[in-house]
């Protein structure tokens, strides 16, 4: 069994199409997993452990006929509660919606499922994603794998502290000011945050529109970066009810020139200063990249340092109308929201907001400027590993690094490169620009063949 779960889903979706695995074997080795790691995390929610093992046995019924389904044919998934699942319980974490069944799956749901993927279940959120712990009235607490008394992050921290126990080889997670790539930090994995735009939300808790409609995206987590090419392109693309989608191109990671590119890297934003071994983890992961021949100089981009100002301005200028709003369409009540803080914020004036946006705007120009030269940023993900829960309310700025590229709309990836002196996992953040995922992958790739990439926690040691 340990050799299927510590295998990518690209190599296990080769081996179910060459016939040396079932997709039956895998799943089942997936549920065994599952039931000795979640009761200690409570990462996983929804179990769909019947109709999973029923569609693998039909995938290599499929297979026997010479018939393939995808380029995940049989390989097994599980999907962030904030994504809808038809037929499975999907309560984006909040009371309103405890026992909803959706009768659709969420468009990024569906095209897995329409590229073989088969899903086991559902992981613990947030309400509304809304948080950097993973938590909600429902569920509770999830665990971090690496040690039980952390937080694995939020909001994707249900699916990044599975994935890092080996209970699913990949996940569908979602990112708002950082909730794909933070929980990939904390638990040691691999994550990307696509641009914006590339993938649709329908389906997703936090859908388009509004003032944050920028921010919000869909995007892989995995404990492997080869996962990340391999999902991407399945869940990208244009959608019709996600007016803000588009179709560009994706390259691939494999064609790109790592000794052509250019980049920058920075260890401190300003706004929160990195542990040590934050810091020595980004200046190691520099070093490293520069000796395989890729240009890379240390700047700290003009302007960053107002990133929290903005975002957090942001945040809250509507006086918690929009959260009152999504509250109010998923039937929960304010007095059994944990989110009374954010739906009772003050409002801005019109004038204020207007200034804001400005701001916003400049903010994104400006940096579109300064990134022409330059193909990627190397940074912290975050200037701590994994907090205790709780703590993020009060270090909430440290949590700047990447909501810097929730204002660009830049993709972003974190993979793993360092371990703290607690033997907690250390990730770094690769931003590229606009559309160049293949160039935040590719370096992701990179640095994973240097320092090794995720390590299984002692939980399953």
């Amino acid at each position: 069994m340990d050799e299927l779960i510590h295998t990518s889903a690209t190599k296990l979706a080769k081996a179910i199409r060459d016939k040396k695995v079932s997709s039956k074997e895998v799943v089942e080795a997936y549920l065994e997993q599952i039931a000795a790691v979640n009761p200690n995390l409570n990462a996983l929610v929804q179990l769909a452990a019947d109709s999973a093992l029923t569609q693998a046995k039909n995938m290599d019924d499929s297979l026997a006929r010479g018939e393939s389904q995808g380029p995940l044919h049989g390989v097994p998934m599980t999907v962030k509660d904030t994504l809808d699942t038809a037929g499975v319980v999907s309560t984006w974490g909040t009371p309103g919606r405890k026992q909803f069944v959706p009768k659709h799956d969420s468009t990024v749901v569906a095209r897995m499922k329409a590229a073989g993927a088969i899903l086991l279940g559902k992981t613990n959120a947030p309400e509304f994603s809304f948080s950097f712990d993973t938590t909600n009235p429902l569920y509770g607490d999830t665990k971090n794998p690496y040690n039980l008394k952390k937080t694995p992050g939020g909001s994707s921290g249900g699916s990044a502290a599975l994935l890092a126990a080996c209970g699913t080889p990949i996940e569908l997670g979602s990112d708002t000011g950082g909730s794909l790539r933070l929980p990939a930090h904390f638990c040691g994995i691999t994550a990307i945050k696509p641009t914006s735009g590339r993938v649709p939300r329908t389906g997703h808790a936090v859908p388009f529109g509004g003032i944050l409609d920028y921010f919000t995206q869909i995007g892989p987590m995995a404990r492997y970066t080869e996962d990340l090419a391999l999902i991407l392109p399945i869940i990208s693309g244009y959608d019709v009810q996600d007016p803000a989608t588009i179709t560009v191109n994706l390259e691939d990671p494999q064609k790109v020139d790592l000794c052509k590119l250019r980049g920058l890297f920075f260890t401190d934003n300003g706004i929160y200063s990195p542990t040590p071994e934050t810091t020595m983890a980004v200046e190691t992961a520099a070093l490293k990249l520069s000796e395989t021949g890729m240009e890379i100089e240390e700047i700290v981009p003009p302007g960053i340092g107002d990133t929290f100002d903005i975002v957090s301005g942001l945040f809250t200028s509507d006086g918690g109308a929009w959260i009152r709003l999504l509250l109010e369409r998923a039937g929960t009540s304010l007095e059994d929201t944990s989110l009374k803080d954010f739906a009772s914020a003050p409002s801005m004036s019109a004038e204020q907001i207007v200034h804001l946006i400005d701001r916003w705007d400049q903010f994104r120009i400006n940096m579109n400027k300064f990134m022409e030269p330059y193909d990627f940023i190397l940074s912290p993900v975050n200037s701590f590993p994994a907090l205790d829960p709780g703590e993020w309310v009060v270090k909430w700025s440290a949590f700047s690094y990447t909501m810097t590229h929730n204002l660009t709309g830049w993709p972003a990836s974190v993979v793993r490169v360092a371990t703290s002196p607690e033997e907690m996992p250390i990730g770094v953040q690769i931003a590229a620009s606009p559309w160049r995922e293949d160039i935040a992958i590719s370096v992701a790739q990179r640095l994973e063949t240097e320092f090794g990439g995720w390590e299984p926690p002692k939980i399953i040691r």
